[in-house]
């Protein structure tokens, strides 16, 4: 499928909406996981490809938007990455605040996709890098993660990765809700959301999330 056909395969099968959380921004977005799922492989022909992440505002995204709004001196005049970026929520929200530059990394062609119609929908700047950007320092000063501990061998690699870039300077913030993999003993709360999430992807609507920092960066 060529990446026109992505495109409109998310418009068919998204809508436009304002995020619940940071109603600033409006993404395409999904009402049910499992479909949009089984659709897409129909679609391509192929099984096993990865969940529609890139469909939802997921509550770590959502938090982590939501404090960069909010601050926006984090990262004004900055030049920012959002690591797995799904949908460009965090992206779109730095960009808003006035960031330098942003880039956004994701290794799922559908997301990659979506955050350039995503991003066209909020009028904003977004430089996407189609890849895993784990273990690179590309001179960022502000790095964001949302949701990215829900499995352990990711949570392990990229924390470890995003904690070196914590000790060299760099303003690193992770949104998580509390997942499993969530390497809590590094880390520390510096704001808390009650986010409104879907039950597609929850098992509650409403999910208390926080946005963390590394404790020694954080002091």
């Amino acid at each position: 499928m060529a990446a026109p056909d992505k495109a409109a395969f998310i418009r068919a099968h998204t809508r436009l909406l304002a995020v619940p959380h940071a109603p600033e921004i409006r993404l395409y977005l999904a009402d049910e996981a499992t479909a949009l799922w089984e659709k897409t492989e129909e679609d391509l022909g192929e099984i096993g490809l990865p969940p529609p992440f890139w469909a939802f505002a997921w509550a770590g995204g959502q938090a982590l938007a939501r404090y960069v709004l909010d601050h926006p001196e984090l990262v004004r005049g900055k030049r920012v990455l959002d690591f797995a970026s799904g949908s460009g929520l965090v992206a779109f929200a730095a960009a808003i605040a006035g960031a330098a530059k942003v880039d956004a990394s994701e290794i799922d062609e559908f997301a990659i996709a979506a955050i350039d119609l995503n991003a066209e929908a909020n009028g904003v700047d977004i430089a996407v890098h189609a890849g895993d950007l784990a273990g690179e320092d590309r001179g960022w000063d502000v790095v964001l993660a949302g949701d990215v501990s829900y499995e352990r061998d990711m949570a392990e690699r990229v924390t470890g990765w995003l904690a070196g870039l914590a000790s060299r300077g760099v303003s690193v913030l992770i949104g998580d809700p509390g997942r499993t993999y969530l390497a809590r003993e590094s880390l520390q709360v510096i704001a808390e959301y009650r986010v409104p999430v879907t039950r597609a992807l929850e098992d509650v609507e409403i999910k208390r999330t926080q946005v963390w920092a590394f404790r020694e960066a954080a002091q």
